[in-house]
């Protein structure tokens, strides 16, 4: 960047609320460049169901590897995992898991995980136009059941999009590329987590150990969220 555009760039980065002269808020920008140094969070639809496979990057040795949870359960037919600042994630995904439960005592039904999804981005958005608040510095993958399998990803700025197949996270171009190519919609639950562990494998490389991966997932058919066991990451992995 030249000089006289950072000094004409300074001050805007300040504050979420003042767009820049050439109408960017650096703020969320930020934000978005702090999901990219998150930890690989990978979604998968399949024939029978969603999954979710996540990285739980173990930095110190001494860690009890069962203590850091990177996927969450937010209702029965609903699980979600964060990557960037997962601290603002477990934050949101309370909230969600509030939300959830409070229209089941409201209407005596399961929430859409569609409108579960708008709620978190619309609190999401808000933080993007608060003086003297920043935007939260995380993505979410949502997956939820309604009438059929659905994956969901929010980002920073409150925007949302629903995808087959999706990854956030360190590495997340490569694994996209991977998920691109191999990626078929008729494919079976262990199918997919394959892929998935194949994926985080590649992008990982010798820094890969069964202990670092998370892994749930959600079946068309009983529509409950179960969490996958280490005996079953450990076969594909």
């Amino acid at each position: 960047m030249q000089p006289q555009m950072q000094h004409q760039m300074m001050g805007y980065d300040r504050t979420s609320t003042m767009f820049s002269p050439d109408g960017r808020l650096l703020q969320v920008e930020y934000a978005k460049k702090t999901v990219k140094q998150g930890s690989a969070v990978i979604g998968i639809i399949c024939k029978n169901g969603v999954l979710l496979v996540a990285d739980k990057r173990i930095a110190e040795k001494l860690i009890i590897p069962s203590s850091v949870e990177k996927i969450f359960q937010v209702d029965d037919h609903i699980g979600a995992t964060a990557t960037g600042l997962v601290m603002d994630g477990r934050v949101l995904i309370e909230r969600a898991q509030l939300i959830a439960q409070q229209h089941k005592v409201t209407y005596d039904e399961p929430i859409d995980p569609l409108d579960l999804v708008k709620e978190i981005s619309d609190v999401k958005q808000a933080y993007t136009q608060y003086g003297g608040a920043r935007p939260f510095g995380v993505s979410i993958l949502f997956a939820g059941i309604k009438e059929g399998p659905q994956l969901f990803v929010t980002d920073p700025t409150g925007i949302y999009f629903e995808y087959k197949a999706t990854a956030i996270g360190e590495g997340e171009e490569e694994i996209k590329e991977i998920l691109e190519k191999r990626y078929k919609e008729t494919m079976s639950m262990d199918e997919a987590l394959k892929l998935g562990i194949m994926a985080l494998k590649k992008v990982l490389g010798k820094d890969y150990h069964v202990e670092r991966i998370d892994g749930s997932y959600i079946s068309s058919e009983d529509k409950k969220f179960k969490r996958i066991s280490r005996d079953r990451i450990a076969k594909f992995g």
